[in-house]
This record gives structure tokens, sequence and C-alpha cells, in this order.
């Protein structure tokens, strides 16, 4: 596969606009448009030339390089993704066409998030789309010690996230438990009526005194193991971006 993708980056003038099929033959063209059909679905115009998205593997014109990431939708769409880096890692984010508007070009409309995370996808050379997950990436990157690193310490990161969001989980519940427990203690004491009206006793106007401060504490722990995951978890993905950097240098 790594000698099909040298192979094939030699034959395809990257210098020109073109539309790289499925069949691995490339189709050359002045202009390169996604446009709507009379249907509403997509269609690649290369100049007088209409090719349904469905054979579309790649496609490089003047607003860059993009590809068909088809298989990872579950209605089996047609959508791209834009390549924003390239190396021996190719890094792609799902692109945003508007076919009420897409005469206004695809570059106003398209806005780029900096940071790498696993919405994402990659390839290497000519090769099928991934998902950006430490699974694919150790798999591609195994030769590189460096980058391997890196992805170790992303996977740590990742499993303290998902440990301070359980724990949150399970703060915020027992939180709710104890305050609705505690709710229910403030209902009326039956025995603190009687003939002549309220009684006094271990109640305030016949309802018992309940304490809320665990209720809260609790709820306040979820809140900070929720919010503390989240920070550990957006860290995390400089380990992705450092990876690929690493791999691509």
């Amino acid at each position: 596969m790594a000698c099909y993708a040298l192979n094939a980056s030699a034959q395809v003038d990257q210098s020109r606009n073109f539309v790289y099929l499925y069949s691995d033959s490339v189709i050359y063209a002045q202009k390169i448009r996604l446009r709507p059909d009379i249907y509403g679905s997509w269609q690649i115009r290369a100049d007088s030339r209409r090719i349904t998205t469905d054979q579309v593997k790649f496609m490089s014109n003047e607003d860059g390089f993009f590809a068909n990431t088809r298989k990872f939708n579950l209605t089996r769409e047609n959508t791209f993704s834009e390549r924003v880096i390239e190396g021996r890692i190719n890094l792609f984010q799902e692109a945003s066409y508007d076919p009420y508007a897409f005469d206004r070009g695809y570059r106003y409309r398209q806005n780029r998030p900096q940071a790498v995370d696993t919405r994402m996808f990659y390839n290497k050379g000519w090769n099928d789309l991934q998902k950006v997950n430490y699974h694919n990436l150790s798999r591609d990157m195994a030769d590189h010690p460096e980058s391997m690193d890196l992805l170790k310490g992303y996977r740590k990161s990742m499993n303290t996230a998902k440990i301070m969001y359980v724990g949150a989980g399970a703060a915020v519940i027992a939180g709710f438990v104890s305050f609705l427990a505690n709710s229910k203690d403030k209902m009326p004491d039956r025995g603190s009526f009687g003939p002549g009206g309220f009684s006094k006793g271990n109640s305030d106007f016949g309802f018992k005194k309940s304490n809320f401060t665990a209720s809260f504490v609790l709820l306040g722990l979820g809140a900070a193991l929720g919010g503390g995951g989240a920070l550990i978890q957006m860290s995390s993905t400089r380990h992705l971006e450092n990876a690929i950097d690493a791999y691509n240098r």
C-alpha cells in the first residue's frame, strides 16, 4: 500500500485541478465545482463534464483539496472534508457546503477550528480516510517512537477525563437522591398536630427540619469533576496535534 501511494502521488499532477476517482483514474479540468443537480443532490462539474459524487474519492481545486467522507455517514450521504494539514499524515476537517448559496463560495462559509479532535479524518498518501482516534493513529504511526509517546499521553489524559466524568455523574446522581430524600423529610409531621393545633417539639409548625448541605456538596463536587474532566479532555487534543506534527517533520 505504501508503494502504491508513492506511485499514485507521482502519477497525479497536483499543480492542476483534478478529480481522483475510486477507480484510481484522474480527471483534470480548468474549473472544478461542487454543485447541486435539479434534485438537490451534489455532483462534480469538471468543465463541461458532470461526475456523480459516488465516484469521487478526492477533489482538488482553487478552494483546496477535499476527500469524500461518505462511508462515515449513517445516511451514506456524500460529504467532503478539506485537507487542513498535508504531510506523511494528511488531516481532514469536514467542509460545509450550502446547496442554496453555493455561488457565494466555499471559503466564505467555513470556519476552521485550530485544535485537532476526533471529529476529523486522516490518511496517508492516497489511501482511504480513517477516523482520528488512538487505535487508528497508533497503527499508522507505529514506525515513529516520538509520535507513539505523544499518543500514549493522549490516551492517558482521555482515560483520566473519563474517570472524572464517571465520578461527576455519580456525585450528581447522589446529590439529587439526597436532595429528594431531604425534601420528603420536610413533609408535615402528623404527630405534631393535635386538637389544639400545632405543637412545638422537634418541628417548626409541623414541618421537620432538614439539612441540604450534603446534597449541595455532592452537586458541587459533580460540577467540579465534570469541569475538570472537560479541561483535561480539551488539553489532551494537544497530544494529538503534537503527535501528527512530529510524524510530519
